[in-house]
């Protein structure tokens, strides 16, 4: 009963602040919350629907030629990317509460709200849905009164410096490669390895066996605590970005995941990637991560169970990061993108190759054909082949 009465007083604050504007009153569009019934949830549209522009940005993935942008909260939009310099914009998913995605054997996992679909692409002009998993995302979820309902966020227009605490970011809630899976960024919170799709949460981890990819079951959950943000594969191991540091697991056995070890730092924000030995790691300040540094770190995980600080590199406000061979590319936020020679892991900060700010990044992908960067004015490609001199192919602007 409580929170249906913080909702009914977020929606009488709203509607008191849309009807005492005053002339020449600057306002912006924040995110309110509220409830809504599971079965309201699960009644909402999902499927295929004609191609529409991007109006925001999240999460991005690549699958064969094809590239997957996500709009927060409101679906997918599918691009035919066979030539980076004029991507295609072919179909939108609309998929209700979506933030994340990753694709095996041309089935999409996404999520909505609290379950977990699954869809056939194996015919990108029709998309089918598979199967829905409910109940698997329970941070979204409210009880009372043996009722469920899911906590949903809705765009509202508000005047400027009206209080921001409520705000909600859509985008914090996908990824290795192989020749039937799909590649994600290093923001990603969905991933698959060995037959297994691995979800993270605010603070759990999720396992769904995907062995029938068109018929994911959920395994169980493990709790890591709060703050858990990111999640990247890489050879039997998942490596867990965290407000406080990186967990490492041991995914030997896909179904048991077990925790080898945790590289603890300071509180920030913190995707991660790993090559090799090494694992690079971006700390930054903002609004969810409180206050920290901004800084790059090189950790060496070849004892996994005892990972080593190597170097730390100062950085502006460093975001998603992706590498390449020798070359690493690091989001800067507002601040642009960056690459980087990283073949002597203690002089990467001395070793930045070129610098382009003026495109605002959030995460990046090395993909096969072109380097993949989104920000919030849309999604831009370069030509990598010189990692010295990155060459703009194309952007993908989001509609305003």
């Amino acid at each position: 009963m409580k929170k249906v009465l913080i909702n009914g007083l977020l929606l009488m604050l709203t509607l008191a602040v849309l009807t005492q504007c005053k002339k020449g009153e600057e306002f912006e569009q924040i995110q309110i919350s509220k409830l809504m019934s599971a079965q309201q949830m699960r009644a909402l549209p999902v499927g295929i629907t004609k191609a529409t522009k991007p109006k925001k940005t999240g999460k991005i993935y690549i699958f064969n030629d094809y590239l997957f942008i996500n709009e927060p909260a409101k679906g997918i939009h599918i691009y035919n990317n066979s030539n980076p310099a004029t991507p295609v914009n072919v179909a939108f998913l609309q998929v209700p509460g979506n933030v994340d995605l990753a694709i095996q054997n041309n089935i999409l996992y996404a999520d909505s709200y609290v379950d977990l679909l699954a869809f056939d692409i194996s015919n990108i002009g029709n998309i089918k849905q598979v199967k829905r998993v409910n109940d698997v995302f329970k941070q979204f979820y409210s009880d009372f009164n043996l009722q469920k309902y899911v906590i949903v966020y809705k765009d509202t227009l508000v005047r400027k410096n009206y209080n921001k605490n409520i705000m909600y970011d859509a985008a914090s809630y996908s990824s290795g490669s192989s020749s039937s899976t799909g590649q994600g960024g290093s923001m990603s919170r969905f991933t698959l390895l060995n037959d297994h799709l691995y979800t993270v949460g605010s603070f759990d981890l999720s396992l769904f066996d995907v062995k029938t990819p068109a018929n994911p079951s959920f395994v169980k959950a493990i709790n890591l605590g709060w703050g858990v943000e990111t999640i990247f594969p890489y050879e039997n191991k998942l490596f867990i970005g965290t407000n406080t540091g990186m967990h490492i697991f041991s995914a030997a056995d896909p179904a048991n995941p077990v925790k080898l070890s945790t590289y603890s730092h300071v509180f920030a924000c913190d995707p991660v990637v790993v090559q090799g030995r090494y694992a690079y790691v971006t700390l930054r300040t903002g609004n969810s991560c409180r206050q920290a540094s901004n800084q790059l770190e090189v950790v060496d995980i070849a004892d996994p169970t005892q990972p080593k600080q190597v170097a730390v590199f100062p950085m502006q406000n460093p975001h998603g990061l992706s590498i390449s061979g020798n070359s690493l590319f690091l989001c800067e936020g507002t601040f642009g993108i960056k690459s980087f020679n990283i073949t002597d892991k203690t002089k990467i900060g001395n070793n930045l190759l070129q610098h382009i700010n003026t495109v605002k990044s959030f995460d990046v992908i090395a993909g096969p054909k072109s380097l993949i960067v989104t920000g919030e004015d849309g999604v831009h490609q370069f030509n990598y082949n010189d990692p010295d001199n990155l060459k703009p192919l194309s952007v993908i602007k989001v509609q305003i």
